[in-house]
């Protein structure tokens, strides 16, 4: 819930993170006109209004809460499709395939991908959340954020059929991308299909490596980690943003220390 001032009012409003739809609740009216923002007025000055059912303020608080009503309700009904599509498409990649080891790395994929947008304050387009990093308006969701964030969530899974990896492309470019790829155990990326949260912002992007737009290589280092089987080149990353900025201060401190031992 955030709010603003105005002349007259204290108006909250429900603001929906996804969609950047905004939905005035309720106001704090004060009598007085010289009421300034940031100064609290008296207890006698300001008195809560609910808007009535026949009030402009409910009609058009009335229009957003259906849209984003609906919204909610396709972004669940795409999700769930998706997630059984993506599990039916893993299956048909061997007959050695665990039909329930497909259905956990769909689902987990798909419902870790909204996650992280909604931790993150995902803005889409995917290169408009990459253009908020850069100006420090956002801290993460570049394309190996998402890859990261999704991949050390399905590397906890226990898988025995199917293998994770992580690919690239044009690394060390502006044109880097960077996925994770489910396979049958055993197999190469080449045969598998991409887990991609960047592209469309958090809605879980899927199909198989070889019909995809970028010329996918395997990064071994990246995988040994999302295989479990070795150290994690991006650490710091599978730290949330206040461990991060805990640490920071912490090492700030340190210093401070130090230069007053000087």
């Amino acid at each position: 819930m955030e709010s603003f001032h105005d002349a007259r009012f204290l108006v909250f409003e429900l603001r929906h993170t996804a969609t950047g739809l905004v939905v005035p609740l309720f106001a704090l009216k004060s009598p007085e006109r010289n009421f300034q923002p940031g100064i609290e007025p008296g207890p006698r000055a300001a008195t809560f209004r609910v808007p009535s059912m026949n009030s402009r303020l409910f009609r058009r608080a009335l229009l957003p809460l259906l849209v984003l009503a609906l919204l909610a309700g396709h972004a669940e009904a795409d999700d769930a499709k998706s997630i059984k599509g993506f599990r039916d498409a893993i299956i048909k990649m061997s007959p050695t395939i665990d039909p329930a080891e497909a259905e956990l790395i769909a689902r987990t994929s798909h419902e870790t991908a909204r996650r992280l947008a909604r931790e993150w304050r995902v803005v889409p387009p995917a290169n408009f959340q990459n253009f908020l990093i850069h100006i420090g308006a956002r801290q993460r969701g570049f394309c190996f954020d998402w890859a990261h964030g999704i991949g050390a969530k399905l590397r906890t899974l226990p898988l025995k059929t199917l293998e994770l990896h992580w690919a690239e492309a044009y690394p060390n470019t502006r044109l880097e991308h960077n996925v994770v790829v489910v396979t049958a155990r055993d197999q190469p990326i080449t045969t598998g299909y991409i887990i991609d949260g960047w592209r469309a912002a958090g809605r879980l992007l899927w199909w198989p490596v070889l019909k995809d737009e970028y010329p996918w290589k395997e990064n071994p280092a990246e995988t040994a980690w999302i295989q479990n089987r070795g150290s994690d080149p991006l650490r710091l990353h599978d730290e949330p943003p206040v461990q991060e900025a805990a640490r920071g201060k912490s090492r700030d401190a340190n210093a401070r220390k130090a230069a007053g031992a000087l």
